[in-house]
């Protein structure tokens, strides 16, 4: 370690001579000359994409002269290229969504793409102020009695990140393959899916053990202390994992299904290794529930074996109102509704005699769960609009007070009909 260290103050010292100093600051100041006004007035009428290309092309015609005159000008040039080489991949993410979804092209792009050239920038970068093998032998440290070079330790880590990022596709397509093959159902699929990803990222993981110099008695105690703290310190984090994989297979609980969190109907989005990634349409939230909470807590589900939900909505009429009438006007005016569905066919109820009405209740069925807000206002909107154009009265509730003393209503008036109740 105190051998890497002294690696990298040697590359800083070159920080103190002029030449250098000289190239970084032409090229800050070209980086910084597009936010002068006038120049930046003048650029907003560019493509975003083409912007950079002024002050690219302005470093490497800068160089030009002071390497005629003598001046080291190769660092300048090589910084310019990788910020060319940056600003080509802008270019490359703005060609992809021909080809590729937008959620695959940001995907690609900020977790395999964009590192990878950071790492290939850096590689290159070290190998100018440098040798990049002579780096790669520096011991770094000692591990169960082996020897850690920086190589190792970077190879390691770069195979590491392919693994946790690239194994998805692979892993999508065997799923889909067998799948194919055998016919098991979706979430069976997708339980697949995450197995094999899981098996490759842990094979992966003994594949670098054995690159980093480990044999299998120092493997075997890295898996003795991991079982340990899955024992002590992350047994939560393990449970989760283990019922995200049984939810999987089991299909209770799969992407795609609409779930009541807390009286609202949320869409789950994504079987995570920690937790469930659900979404609520009514703001557009995202929520996050540990996946152990669904064999301890009771979920109801709309999409278990198909996505037809029944709602209802409640209202009252007066007394004086035929109710077979009013049972009647319901069910015509629900399908009126057009995201309320023909068959089944709407169901009107009395419910009850209430206090200042009858109640009744109106149940129809909606073709998906997550839309159940919105039809019940338009059906809500939909019966006040045939109880007006009907006459139909939806009665305030009323009371009617007593002074002491007073003559009691006679049997043949109700209080009802001494005080009625505003119209609609």
């Amino acid at each position: 370690m105190n051998e890497l260290l002294l690696e990298i103050a040697g590359w800083l010292g070159y920080l103190e001579r002029g030449p250098v100093q000289l190239q970084l600051l032409v090229l800050l100041a070209v980086r910084l000359l597009p936010q002068l006004p006038v120049l930046h007035r003048r650029l907003q009428g560019w493509p975003k994409a083409l912007r950079p290309l002024p002050g690219i092309a302005l470093a490497l015609l800068i160089s030009l002269p002071l390497a005629a005159a003598g001046v080291p000008m190769g660092l300048l040039r090589f910084l310019t290229l990788l910020w060319l080489g940056w600003v080509a991949l802008g270019w490359l993410q703005q060609a992809l969504p021909r080809w590729l979804s937008a959620d695959q092209v940001h995907g690609l792009m900020s977790r395999l793409v964009r590192p990878g050239y950071l790492v290939l920038a850096l590689l290159a970068l070290i190998n100018r102020l440098d040798s990049v093998q002579d780096v790669a032998v520096i011991a770094v440290g000692r591990l169960f009695s082996v020897e850690i070079n920086l190589g190792k330790v970077l190879s390691a880590l770069v195979v590491l990140y392919l693994l946790m990022v690239g194994s998805g596709p692979p892993s999508a397509l065997v799923a889909w393959v067998l799948q194919r093959l055998i016919g098991f159902s979706e979430g069976s699929r997708k339980a697949l899916e995450l197995i094999l990803r899981y098996a490759m990222v842990g094979l992966g993981i003994a594949a670098v053990g054995y690159h980093l110099g480990f044999n299998s008695t120092a493997l075997l105690a890295v898996a003795g202390g991991l079982s340990v703290g899955l024992g002590f310190g992350i047994k939560e984090v393990f449970s989760n994992f283990v019922s995200g994989l049984w939810l999987l297979f089991e299909g209770s609980v799969r992407p795609g299904e609409v779930l009541m969190i807390d009286g609202d109907p949320c869409e789950v989005r994504r079987l995570g290794l920690r937790a469930t990634l659900l979404w609520r349409d009514r703001d557009n939230a995202e929520l996050l529930i540990p996946n152990q909470t669904f064999f301890t807590d009771t979920a109801t589900t709309y999409t278990a074996t198909d996505r037809l939900r029944r709602s209802q909505v409640s209202v009252g009429a007066a007394y004086r109102h035929d109710p077979a009438r009013v049972i009647a006007l319901l069910e015509a005016t629900a399908l009126t509704v057009p995201r309320v569905l023909r068959r089944p066919a709407p169901k009107a109820l009395l419910l009850s005699y209430g206090d200042s009405a009858i109640n009744y209740a109106l149940r129809f069925w909606i073709a998906n769960p997550m839309d159940n807000v919105g039809i019940c206002s338009e059906v809500n909107q939909a019966i006040w609009t045939a109880f007006a154009e009907q006459g139909i009265e939806i009665p305030f509730p009323q009371q009617v007070q007593h002074r002491p003393g007073a003559q009691p209503p006679s049997p043949e008036r109700s209080p009802r009909q001494e005080l009625p109740g505003p119209p609609l």
